[in-house]
């Protein structure tokens, strides 16, 4: 197997080289947005930059990148376009634009709709051009970039604009381009399309001539492009040198095809037209195929083709079609073959006299087509309408072997997608895991096209939704997969052995050497199956490792992944290994095959089971393993030993290698996908068409269910009449009790329900009283009953007081169908979430909901909030591995529960005990959960109905005693209720089946993260789990398939889901799903969210619009991004939002940070980058923030990068991490990973100096403005941020600023002025990062000094002065450790010492010159030598300005490259 060569990274140009650039001095003089006086518009400089700068470099990215960057298209090109100016250059540098914007991933068609008028005019010339002769005006290369713009056009079908364009295309009249037998069978299979087509010729009649020839154009617009590709693929050579130029061209246009096919309103009518002009066959025909370097990728895209164009789908109802239907379908096809042959063709009688599974083979087919003539099989296929009739006297113009194909692959019997899928291996071979068309490296630059499905936002079926997503994550993981086999065995370093065998000169921690390794067990296949129902082998391996290490391997559990690998190297011993090399010649790598363990073996060969029993202990260091091998692979691998005579994979793995349980739970996900494509997916009618994208976006919205409930109990949410009026506006509240004494909640209210089929209605009084009736609630406020005399009886109570949209999105919530609350950073999205859960479970006690998040910090989050509301905790149910974070004694894991169960149990019988005293009944009642049901029922029930009878005298606090009385029985009642339910504890004795019976039957509301959900819904549905309501929180950071499975969790009840109601809360404008592979993220579309795709479609939101918690200075600088996100009123009242920040003039700024000696941004890895300027500039900031009195824990750290984060943590080690007058900040993090989190003051570094990277995705924008309360301060090089289009909203702000620090030093932390206000101490401006580090050691200096004298001071004072010697005692011991602590301090903060420093005038006065401070330190105890100030390490530089060392030395040994989406 050929490695694959190593792709180049696309290197961005640094700001010096755009400056020096022609298209930038041009951008400057005539569309650059910062330039006040611009030049008037001029055709011939689009003329130049199209003919100088794009052609000229053949398209070269870097150019395109400058332009697109610099505006170009929303301030020059689109700006001044019209049909008088339009032209070649014009044409083709729009495209050039949209293009990259598509390959950038940022919104392309906004300035499109902004001025829509010129836009049919241009898309009416893109056609034509697309159409021109290639050897013409437009070269290949030209149309090339042409039909990628007509794929990003056709991929956008959401744009209004786009649409009404497309439409003409793909629609029925486009079937005029079929030949006329054809179009007749088509109209004679569908009766109603016939009417149509009159139609459409009617109204054609109608046109003006030239009107009918332009939709004439339009209509063949495809069926041309189409016959144009087949004879640029004809030109392709077998042999002789192509140009990349076709056989890109070639892949671009089966790529358009593809999207045209997968999409359902355009292959309506367009897979028609495909089938007719039988592309298929020619392709497969072709050159190109044969071709094996240069058609590799286009044989693959060709297969996604064939896919689509035989998937299993109505192309006009748009309904899956089951496996009969299919067999039906293909054998009405071979039987309307069999006709014509025996009607019209003697020589074919043979043929036409076979049943049909005799002749349905290739082979068959061949045997009895092959020996006719070109013309017979000419007139065969003209019998079937496949191809024109043939005239009298006349040969056919095709040849033989296209003939023969075109009636071959048209009749042959086809596997059925689910066998097909079902006989896939789910582990990567090595043949997928280095094959970069399918897992490209994480250089993917987004140029070329890849054999990838695309996740947009509509879907064929059911099927064609999991089936993209199933190879989207299988093919996402693999390539984690290469990376940690490509660590793994290179950390080995295996080398030629002098006898040619394999040495390993190297050890891996997550790989070992394989001692042995035997296949135990093949299990004979089920009927109707070829491949075995299980595979089991031995691995023994040597564990001559440390304890850790071989703990770790010991610890290896049921289910985990590891992956066996042959490896035979042809360098001899001591090779060096070259990473930037191709990994598989220099290791050479042969075979990769997945397994799962089962358990280790103890000394007897028996299996350990995983148990609460402890492990035995094995001697020696030989240990092995029985592991589960994948049968569809195994059986395709002895097939291919036995029939071709390959060697025996299974004879000579020598390398087994594990992998982190948390990144490996890949298997089991797809296992779980693969296991819904076989069962029926019941999602419930009223979802089905809103996933796969069709129909009514809104037709799931509560006001649209005919299942609409009209009175709703809100239970706490209100907290008085005035909230509730104030919750409603616009609406008439009545209230049923007139007295405002008794109008306090909890309310009961009573909503208009209108069905969703308005009347016509006449009367217009009447409208106007239905209107009226529609905005009138009726509320009833009502009294909770007495729950008992306890104070633990009172229930808890909601004290928020929540916004009218809140209540909104909790009324949403409440009813039946799909809620989407689309929830701005600060607005209380966790809170709604909360009420909704209380509230369904007040309203419908009988449901049961399932709580669904990313992760377990936010699982967490929303636990700690129920807990605080009224619901009975033995409801509470969570699931997974993160309920050990939950902050409370509690536990809430299955097993928890149980013993809470069984501890309430016991409780509960104490107090039946008590009961039994106090009645004086004799016997042992409280024996058991069922003796104490009978207490119930035959003593307490019969003494309170005695007791009911004889109250009937009422007296005037007969009310009130009866409901004291009624609490006290209702409280005596609950015992036994809960004493009922717990008695299936009794009967049931093992933990393991009272967790089952508590998950299936007990617990209300259960929760669980998106992966626990994919990995456990086998488990789950097994044991009969059941639930009716869905709430995800996090929901657009879940991927699509994540969010997707928990829908299904549970089995249909008669053939429907009982899920009523999906509460999906999220953001869509901030983080996606974290996918690291930059092709699966940009190219696939993998990091669209379920939720985000909803809110493309169009399903109503109901957008939060009030945030309460940063300042509302902050909050302007993302709100742009929401619809009127405003702020709560506390954040204008409260003191810490109105005092200013000590000691920093602006509660936000953005500080310029030039070259740090002269190096900005650095990469030692690819992704890993790094800023050294940036990182001391921020950690010397936070450092004078401590000194000024901040709490460290108050100040977070933030990064784009991974490299910053690691460089920064470092720093902060070396500078002030064991300080105990400086600390550590709360958090040093990327912004990705802090979505979710806040803080008070947030630091933040944009590392780039080059490129914006990826902040040029406005939602890490919004996370990273959006996480500070009170103070945001960032860092970067401000020349390059503030040009970028997308993020100039933000940017404007912060530039409107000073771009160097101001600081307050005098200024002591809190401070009592208010936020804008001037000073009254004197303000200093930090020019740059040499100073700040300078200023912040005298500062630390100065301090240490003035507290030393203080303290001598305070040790000289007389005895009489102080009231109890014993306090001067206790002070001095306090003392001495205080100076030891200083000392360390001293030792800790390294001194300026650069040059560049010592010209700099000291920015804070100490009174000490250096030789004074120099005696300051030794009298506090720090030696006077130089040795006291740390020398520069070699790994690290010093705080001061000081940096000799490069960037590189920061970079963490153990740290691995992150792509630069990595979070």
């Amino acid at each position: 197997m050929a490695a694959p060569a190593q792709p180049k990274k696309i290197v961005a140009p640094t700001v010096s080289q755009i400056n020096a650039e022609f298209v930038t001095q041009l951008a400057c003089k005539y569309w650059a947005p910062h330039i006040k006086k611009k030049s008037p518009f001029d055709i011939k400089v689009i003329e130049d930059i199209y003919e100088k700068e794009i052609v000229k470099s053949r398209f070269a990215i870097r150019k395109i990148m400058l332009l697109e960057f610099s505006q170009y298209l929303e301030n020059y090109l689109w700006m001044n376009y019209s049909p008088e100016v339009s032209s070649k250059a014009y044409l083709m540098s729009i495209c050039c634009m949209v293009n990259e914007k598509f390959r950038e991933n940022v919104p392309a068609w906004e300035i499109f709709k902004k001025k829509p008028d010129h836009f049919p005019f241009f898309f009416k010339h893109i056609l034509k051009a697309a159409l021109a002769e290639t050897d013409g005006e437009f070269s290949l290369h030209e149309q090339t970039v042409l039909l990628l713009f007509l794929d990003h056009c056709f991929n956008s079908l959401e744009v209004d604009l786009i649409r009404s364009q497309v439409q003409q295309l793909i629609s029925l009249p486009m079937w005029m381009g079929l030949q006329l037998a054809r179009l007749e069978l088509e109209l004679k299979k569908t009766p109603k399309l016939r009417k149509f087509w009159n139609l459409i010729k009617k109204n054609d009649e109608k046109m003006d001539p030239e009107a009918r020839e332009q939709a004439y154009q339009e209509r063949r617009f495809l069926s041309q492009l189409i016959q144009k590709f087949i004879s640029v693929l004809k030109s392709v050579p077998l042999s002789e040198p192509v140009t990349m130029d076709k056989v890109h061209y070639c892949e671009r246009f089966i790529e358009l095809m593809i999207d045209l096919e997968a999409l359902l309103p355009t292959r309506r009518w367009f897979n028609t037209i495909l089938d007719d002009s039988h592309l298929l066959v020619h392709c497969y025909l072709s050159n190109l195929v044969r071709r094996e370097e240069d058609g590799h990728l286009f044989s693959q895209l060709l297969d996604m083709l064939k896919f689509y164009t035989g998937f299993e789908i109505n192309d006009q109802t748009g309904n899956a079609l089951t496996e009969n239907e299919m067999t039906t379908i293909h054998y009405d096809r071979i039987t309307s073959l069999q006709r014509a042959a025996f009607a019209h063709f003697p020589e074919l009688y043979d043929f036409a006299l076979s049943n049909v599974a005799e002749v349905d083979t290739r082979e068959s087919l061949v045997k009895f087509f092959g020996p006719l003539s070109s013309n017979t099989l000419h007139q065969v296929a003209s019998y079937l309408c496949l191809l024109p009739t043939l005239p009298k006297n006349e040969d056919t113009t095709f040849d033989k072997e296209f003939l023969l194909e075109l009636l071959v692959s048209r009749h042959e019997r086809r596997i059925s997608q689910i066998q097909q899928l079902n006989q896939m291996p789910l582990y990567p071979t090595e043949k997928i895991i280095w094959d970069e068309n399918i897992v490209p490296t994480e250089y993917y630059s987004g140029e070329g096209c890849l054999a990838l499905p695309k996740l947009n936002l509509q879907f064929l079926t059911l099927h064609d939704y999991l089936l993209r997503n199933f190879n989207l994550f299988r093919l996402e993981s693999t390539y984690e997969i290469r990376q940690d086999i490509e660590d793994s065995v290179s950390r080995m370093k295996p080398w030629q052995s002098e006898y040619g065998g394999v040495v390993f000169g190297g050890w891996a921690r997550m790989a070992q050497p394989i001692v042995a390794f035997t296949v135990v067990e093949v299990a004979k296949p089920n009927i109707g199956e070829n491949w075995p129902t299980r595979v089991r082998a031995d691995v023994t391996i040597n564990l001559n490792v440390r304890d850790h290490i071989k703990d770790e391997w010991e610890g290896l559990r049921k289910h985990d992944v590891c992956f066996l690998i042959t490896v035979r190297p042809t360098k001899p011993y001591g090779t060096k290994f070259d990473r930037r090399r191709p990994f598989i010649e220099q290791v050479g790598l042969v075979y990769v095959r997945g397994c799962e363990i089962q358990g280790m073996l103890d000394d007897k060969g028996r299996v350990i089971e995983d148990g609460p029993e402890p492990r035995p202990n094995l001697r020696g260091e030989s240990r092995t393993f029985r592991v589960f091998l994948d049968p569809n692979q195994y059986q395709q691998d002895m097939t291919n030993t036995i029939q071709n005579g390959a060697e025996d994979v299974y004879e000579t793995f020598n390398i087994i290698m594990r992998r982190k349980p948390k990144e490996n739970n890949f298997k089991a996900v797809l296992e779980t996908i693969r296991n819904l494509m076989n069962t029926d997916c019941v999602v419930p009618d009223w979802l089905h068409d809103i996933i796969l994208g069709y129909g009514d976006p809104s037709s799931a919205h509560y006001s649209k269910m005919p299942n609409q409930i009209a009175t709703l109990d809100f239970n706490d949410t209100f907290l008085s009449i005035e909230h509730l009026k104030a919750s409603f506006p616009g609406h008439n509240v009545k209230v049923t009790v007139e007295d405002p004494a008794l109008q306090i909640p909890p309310f009961r209210i009573t909503f208009p329900v209108r069905s969703g089929k308005g009347k016509k209605r006449k009367d217009a009084d009447v409208e106007d009283e239905d209107t009226e009736e529609a905005k009138t609630l009726i509320v009833e406020p009502h009294v909770i009953p007495n729950r008992g005399p306890y104070p633990y009886n009172q229930p808890k109570r909601n004290t928020i007081q929540f916004t009218h949209t809140q209540i909104e999105a909790i009324r949403a919530g409440m009813q039946p169908g799909l809620t989407m609350v689309v929830g701005p950073p600060g607005t209380g999205k966790t809170d709604v979430a909360v009420q909704i859960i209380s509230n369904i479970y007040h309203n419908f006690p009988e449901q049961r909901t399932l709580i669904v998040t990313h992760s377990n910090q936010a699982l967490n989050q929303l636990f700690e909030k129920i807990m605080a509301l009224d619901i009975d905790e033995r409801h509470l149910l969570r699931l997974g591995h993160g309920e050990e974070e939950l902050e409370t004694e509690k536990d809430f894991s299955r097993y928890g529960r149980v013993n809470y169960v069984l501890a309430r149990r016991i409780e509960l019988l104490e107090e039946v005990k008590r009961l039994q005293k106090s009645l004086g009944v004799p016997g042992d009642a409280s024996y058991t959960c069922e003796t104490a049901g009978y207490f119930f029922l035959y003593q307490v029930m019969s003494r309170w109905e005695e007791y009911i009878s004889k109250v009937k005298n009422k007296g005037r606090s007969y009310e009130e005693d009866m409901e004291i009385a009624e609490g006290c029985f209702r409280h005596i009642k609950k015992i036994f209720t809960q004493l009922e339910e717990f008695r299936a504890s009794e009967l049931l004795r093992s933990g393991l089946d009272r967790s089952k019976y508590l998950l299936v039957k007990e617990a209300k509301i259960i929760a669980m993260t998106c992966t626990h959900a994919a990995l456990k819904r086998h488990d789950l549905v097994k044991l009969g789990f059941k639930y009716d309501n869905i709430l995800m929180e996090e929901a657009a950071q879940i991927l699509e398939i994540e969010t997707f499975i928990p829908l299904l969790l549970q089995n249909p009840q008669d053939g429907f889901s009982r899920l009523k109601r999906w509460i999906m809360i999220g953001d869509h404008h901030q983080l996606p799903p974290v996918i690291k592979n930059m092709a699966f993220q940009k190219y696939s579309n993998m990091e669209q969210s379920l939720f985000t795709r909803f809110v493309r479609v169009g399903v109503p939101t109901v957008d939060l619009d009030a945030q309460g918690r940063a300042r509302a200075s902050l909050c302007n600088l993302y709100n742009w991004r929401y619809k009127n996100l405003g702020n709560l009123p506390h954040v204008q009242l409260l003191p810490e939002f109105s005092t200013a920040n000590a000691g920093l003039l602006y509660d936000f700024q953005l500080i310029n940070v030039e070259d740090f000696q002269g190096v900005g941004e650095s990469e030692p890895n690819p992704y890993f980058y790094q800023n050294l300027g940036e990182a001391e500039y921020v950690v010397a900031l936070f450092m004078y923030m401590c000194l000024l009195g901040y709490p460290a824990d108050k100040i977070s750290i933030l990064t784009t990068y991974n490299g910053q984060k690691h460089l920064i943590r470092d720093i902060i080690n070396r500078r002030c991490g064991n300080n105990p007058l400086i600390g550590r900040p709360n958090k040093v993090t990327t912004v990705d990973r802090f979505q979710g989190q806040q803080n008070d003051y947030i630091l933040l570094s944009l590392v780039r100096t080059r490129a914006v990277g990826h902040l040029r995705d406005v939602r890490r924008l919004v996370v990273a403005m959006s996480r500070a309360r009170l103070g945001l301060y960032i860092f970067a090089r401000v020349s390059l941020f503030q040009n970028c289009f997308e993020l100039t909203p933000a940017f404007s702000q912060l530039t409107a600023r000073p771009l160097h620090l101001h600081i307050i030093p005098t200024e002591p932390f809190p401070t009592t002025r208010k936020n804008g206000e001037r000073p009254s101490h004197e303000v200093q401006i930090i020019k740059n990062m040499p100073q700040m580090a300078n200023f912040v050691y005298n500062m630390y200096m100065h301090l240490i000094q003035t507290t030393h004298h203080y303290h001598q001071t305070l040790l000289q004072l007389p005895p009489a002065m102080v009231e109890e010697g014993e306090e001067v005692q206790n002070q001095e011991t306090e003392l001495e450790t205080e100076e030891e602590a200083m000392t360390v301090q001293v030792d800790i903060i390294p001194s300026p010492t650069d040059t560049s420093c010592s010209q700099e005038t000291p920015a804070f006065q100490t009174d000490t010159t250096p030789s004074q401070t120099e005696t300051t330190a030794s009298e506090t105890g720090a030696s006077s030598n130089p040795e006291a100030i740390p020398a520069l390490s070699e790994t690290t530089t010093t705080v001061a300005g000081a940096v000799s060392a490069p960037a590189e030395a920061y970079t963490p040994q153990d740290a691995t490259s992150a792509p630069e989406g990595t979070k």
